[in-house]
């Protein structure tokens, strides 16, 4: 009897001792399971979601606003010439007309330079089949004048220079660190990469700095001409030196003098721009790769010449490569 005694009080112990571990694990779990943030209902968690998607995207630009860049007077630059004067689809009508000179003297240019490109570089051809690019930028953005425009323009005009000075800037003015024309035509393609993407902060300033450019081309120049005694080289640079500063004026007038222009009822002066400017590099692309040649391949004995009668006051100069050793070379 009191061993039978004796196991139940065991038993009752041991359930005891059972039932308060499992109260401890209880409240461990319910300690544990406590510090869990509770789960948001399904439609909370979508209403985050999409909160979070609308965040993101409003950094994307939207399709209308893509767009806006093509739309008509999207720039904030209008030159002098009145809107829509004369076609109710072309903004500016003159200074669109006028752009055609591009096409007309960038493919005589390459093949007037054609011999020069053949034994220099066909890298050569590059900067007036740019030219192209150009005028046809020009007439899209004076067709519209549109912002997407307007950068075609000003960038085409970049990418022109910066082949230009690639291909001729001369040896002997580069920075002590360039080894040679491969290295610092590399230099040149990452400054204007970078040139072209800093140009959309402040795109009205890009026609003020692209202008800037040929005041470091002129100095150039002078430093390569002090010595030259050819006559028709220094004819060639007074020329091209004269049509930059009348194109220029024109350009600057157009800009700042408008108001007196539309008193005279000429408000055409932008499309004059595009015809001195054409005709200006014209004549000092082939300065500048006449005395590129003259350093470069002096076997081949450069000279100038005229076209399409070299005896003429006017025409449009190119090199020509006599590659007699007989003749003297004066520059």
């Amino acid at each position: 009897m009191e061993a039978s005694l004796s196991a139940d009080g065991q038993v009752v112990g041991d359930i005891e001792d059972m039932t308060r571990d499992t109260a401890g694990l209880e409240l461990q779990a319910r300690g544990h399971f406590s510090s869990l943030k509770p789960l948001k209902p399904p439609h909370l968690q979508l209403t985050a979601l999409t909160l979070s998607m609308d965040s993101f995207l409003k950094g994307i630009p939207s399709f209308e606003k893509m767009a806006d860049v093509f739309s008509y007077e999207s720039s904030d630059v209008d030159w002098c010439e009145d809107n829509y004067r004369h076609s109710e689809n072309v903004v500016e009508y003159f200074n669109t007309m006028s752009s055609f000179v591009f096409f007309v003297v960038a493919p005589i240019m390459l093949y007037l330079l054609h011999p020069y490109a053949k034994e220099r570089s066909l890298a050569v051809h590059l900067v007036w089949l740019m030219m192209i690019f150009v005028g046809l930028f020009s007439m899209y953005f004076h067709m519209t004048l549109s912002f997407m425009g307007q950068m075609l323009d000003e960038l085409s005009i970049l990418w022109v220079l910066a082949i230009g000075y690639s291909l001729w800037f001369p040896r002997r003015h580069y920075p002590s660190f360039v080894k040679d024309r491969t290295m610092f035509s590399r230099m040149v393609l990452v400054i204007t990469v970078i040139t072209t993407v800093s140009s959309f902060v402040k795109p009205t300033a890009n026609a003020y700095a692209l202008n800037c450019f040929a005041l470091h081309i002129l100095y150039s120049l002078y430093l390569e001409l002090k010595s030259c005694t050819d006559r028709r080289v220094l004819r060639l640079a007074r020329a091209s030196i004269g049509l930059w500063v009348l194109a220029v004026s024109c350009w600057i007038s157009d800009r700042f003098g408008c108001s007196f222009w539309q008193k005279l009822n000429f408000c055409y002066l932008h499309g004059i721009w595009h015809i001195l400017i054409v005709v200006a590099t014209a004549y000092g692309s082939t300065l500048i790769a006449y005395l590129d040649a003259s350093q470069e391949i002096p076997y081949s004995l450069p000279d100038l010449q005229y076209w399409p009668r070299d005896n003429w006051a006017l025409g449009l100069p190119y090199i020509v490569l006599k590659g007699n050793p007989k003749t003297q070379k004066r520059c």
